[in-house]
């Protein structure tokens, strides 16, 4: 079994983040990082809880789905970070959460993973990790931002990820697509690095920085998408995202509707290659 070193990991973390530290925590088991985080007190404003583990066994994805880290499988970290107050358009935070990530594995030396509106990092048309972010209002106007990020290091030969990539035909692991797996403790520096720089960022400028960066990662774009809503099943293709993050499909004659709540059921590419 992995383990991580908790030492190692506080080491590498650079000085913006280490600044930012309220509490950092590892386990070698836990049920959910995400959940742990929600049960503690809201770090100070400002200030970032993290939790990390490679052994998850009861993780949570979206819309009640779980999301499985078998023993050395994988990565998850959980961040809590609380906002003095609400930022604007606080939903489009898990896509910034998401360039935030892929910028962490470019770090490593990791290039091409993609993002699935809203919460999915995808690699060799695979899905590679997932984002789950969760919110605490404080009564003074604050609110707390609980962020999980889950990456897929070396799941074997056999992963079995249930329901949580119904949309999608395989997983995807590092191991089968990076040049170099990098080493899990750096990895999780690297993540804590750019996932604080994220909220810092997004409590000062709101998602509108994010826009252009997320077009160039659109793993959607240009698919036959069919997506359930909470009002209806909405088929038509991938055309990118509005500039609050919202997904726009292209449902035929000149009709665009704008996605704002919703799960992705199937992603397929044109035969056109469009």
């Amino acid at each position: 079994m992995i383990s991580l070193d908790a030492d190692a990991i506080r080491k590498s973390i650079g000085e913006a983040a280490a600044a930012r530290l309220a509490s950092f925590e590892t386990f070698s088991e836990i049920e959910s990082t995400n959940s742990y985080l929600m049960q503690q007190d809201s770090p100070p404003p400002g200030r970032l809880r993290i939790a990390v583990t490679d052994n998850q066994t009861m993780g949570r994805g979206r819309l009640g789905r779980t999301w499985q880290s078998p023993p050395g499988s994988g990565l998850c970290i959980s961040l809590a970070y609380t906002f003095g107050e609400q930022p604007a358009n606080l939903p489009a935070l898990t896509l910034a959460i998401g360039l935030g990530a892929i910028d962490a594995l470019e770090d490593l030396g990791i290039d091409g993973v993609q993002l699935k509106w809203p919460n999915d990092l995808i690699a060799d048309d695979g899905k590679l990790g997932g984002i789950l972010t969760e919110s605490q209002p404080q009564s003074n106007g604050a609110v707390t931002i609980v962020t999980g990020v889950g990456l897929n290091i070396d799941l074997g030969k056999e992963p079995d990820f249930g329901s949580e990539i119904d949309w999608v035909s395989r997983v995807a692991d590092l191991a089968g697509f990076a040049d170099v797996l990098p080493a899990r403790d750096n990895l999780a520096a690297r993540l804590i690095d750019s996932l604080c720089a994220v909220f810092v960022d997004f409590e000062a400028d709101g998602f509108g920085r994010y826009v252009q960066q997320w077009a160039e990662r659109d793993w959607l774009l240009n698919r036959e998408l069919t997506i359930d809503t909470p009002q209806r099943q909405v088929t038509g293709m991938g055309a990118g995202i509005a500039d609050d993050g919202a997904l726009l499909v292209d449902i035929g004659s000149g009709v665009v509707r704008r996605i704002t709540s919703g799960s992705v059921v199937l992603a397929g590419i044109r035969e056109n290659g469009a």
